[in-house]
């Protein structure tokens, strides 16, 4: 599918496509983004179900994968520095794997080739389920009602975000609520086969207060990509683009 995009800028210089986690969109990378249009011309992608990209019923990894691809055809000649955090970045280290004429360089945020249980995303997802569109009146009531499940203030935030008005003066989920529901499971597992690998050069950049990245995870991580750098922002959590943006800006620029 045609995938939606923002460019944040550095026209002219080599390409460097974001892909977000899980219930984001390329607005979560306008200011990181636009900082590392000093050496990239950065352009960020909403993936299929997110954003102002297409719905579709389904969304393994393999057709994410795909999409990329398929806007890289379109829109990129030759390889392209890629850069996926969380989901995206899942999806960055299959095609990584499986294209790698493609890639030039790999930076993989705050997630790891392993199976996951997200017990967060499972509430998270619980609570916007059970919303009442028909009588919310604002985002900031959706937040108070998201209370009871998730307990982060920044995290109801986050997912009031994916509300957006309809004409009829009501709400609406932008993402694709009963796709991405239907699809948690196997989202939260691996993307890669144990055989997939990755010779090229890869930083993977780890939020030191989220735990996604853990010391175990190395071996593994460098099984896939031998030439493998693993970065810990310590005083960061899972979104270190957010949460330490220059030390995160460095450990891009700084490859």
């Amino acid at each position: 599918m045609e995938l939606s995009h923002r460019d944040l800028g550095g026209a002219g210089l080599p390409p460097l496509i974001i892909l977000h986690g899980m219930l984001g969109s390329s607005r979560n990378w306008l200011t990181a983004g636009r900082d590392l249009a000093a050496s990239y011309h950065v352009q960020a992608l909403d993936l299929r179900n997110h954003g102002l990209s297409p719905h579709a019923a389904s969304m393994s990894y393999e057709e994410m994968a795909d999409d990329v691809s398929a806007w890289l055809d379109r829109h990129v000649s030759g390889p392209v520095t890629l850069l996926g955090h969380s989901m995206g970045g899942k999806i960055g280290m299959l095609l990584a794997c499986r294209q790698p004429q493609r890639v030039a360089r790999l930076f993989v945020v705050d997630i790891a080739p392993k199976d996951y249980f997200w017990v967060a995303h499972r509430a998270s997802f619980a609570a916007m389920n059970e919303l009442n569109l028909s009588d919310l009146r604002s985002r900031a009531e959706a937040e108070l009602r998201f209370e009871a499940r998730v307990p982060n203030w920044g995290t109801r935030k986050f997912l009031a975000t994916n509300l957006e008005r309809i004409e009829a003066g009501g709400w609406k989920w932008q993402i694709n609520l009963p796709a991405l529901t239907a699809a948690l499971p196997d989202l939260e597992g691996n993307s890669l086969t144990p055989t997939d690998r990755y010779a090229g050069p890869v930083r993977f950049i780890a939020g030191g207060q989220s735990g996604y990245i853990e010391a175990a995870d190395h071996g593994t991580i460098r099984t896939h990509f031998p030439q493998a750098e693993i970065v810990v922002l310590a005083n960061a959590g899972h979104n270190p683009h957010l949460e330490a943006r220059s030390e995160f800006v460095a450990a891009v620029l700084g490859a």
